[in-house]
């Protein structure tokens, strides 16, 4: 069972940050659930999540309201859950859109299936 947390600080009108882009397991190494939690600190925040060639995210708004280094949970942010084939590649890419510097925190598991 995978998974990676991350924190990040965006400068105003960063573009293209993907969490997983070095991560060993961005080929989901076997069909597998997975699971993702992202929050910041604003509201300024835009994602788009792929797993092959499939979009499971369009563009829209990250949940605001975090705190900074704070990992999201089930508790307090709601997930954006899917079936990964084996071999997808994941990518989980931020934008930054209200000229901010918000904190991004968050983190994604991969659960067999």
């Amino acid at each position: 069972m995978p998974n990676f947390i991350w924190s990040q600080l965006f400068t105003a009108n960063q573009q293209g940050f993907d969490p997983v882009s070095t991560w060993q397991y961005r080929y989901a190494p076997y069909r597998c659930a997975v699971t993702v939690f992202d929050r910041a600190t604003t509201g300024g925040i835009r994602a788009s999540f792929t797993s092959g060639a499939q979009t499971i995210k369009q563009r829209s708004p990250v949940q605001g309201g975090g705190t900074i280094s704070i990992t999201p949970t089930g508790f307090t942010t709601t997930p954006v859950q899917w079936i990964a084939e084996a071999g997808d590649l994941i990518s989980l890419v931020h934008d930054e859109v209200l000229g901010g510097t918000p904190t991004l925190d968050g983190e994604i598991i991969l659960d067999p299936v």
